[in-house]
């Protein structure tokens, strides 16, 4: 199973990015052999469209879940109709919410904003 969590660096421990859309990188984590891959959020500087176009680079990695602050409504349906579960995080540090995760810590992420639109929101 492949996991990604925005990122502020290209760490394990590095603390999460409370925006999904904006975060500068994603920490893509492979359960079955404990590889980390850093991607670059190539739409964190975008004027518009981050999320979706985010949530797209994860969809076409293949991913399987997302665990994030919060989401916004269009990159939310983006995710969930590339059939990618979404969490929310709880924890401050990427590695802290993979434990997390791993021991049924978080829920899945029902709500959504309306997207930061030019405002950044990092």
């Amino acid at each position: 199973m492949k996991i990604v969590i925005p990122v502020e660096n290209k760490e394990i421990n590095s603390d999460t990015c409370n925006s999904f859309g904006r975060a500068p990188y994603f920490l893509i984590y492979d359960t079955e052999n404990r590889k980390k891959i850093y991607l670059d959020n190539n739409a964190a500087e975008t004027s518009g469209g981050a999320g979706v176009k985010a949530a797209q680079t994860i969809a076409d990695n293949n991913i399987d879940i997302v665990i994030t602050a919060k989401c916004g409504e269009n990159a939310y349906e983006v995710l969930k109709g590339s059939d990618i579960k979404i969490y929310k995080k709880i924890l401050d540090k990427a590695d802290e919410n993979l434990i997390a995760f791993r021991e049924g810590k978080l829920e899945e992420l029902k709500e959504t904003h309306s997207g930061y639109h030019l405002h950044g929101g990092r």
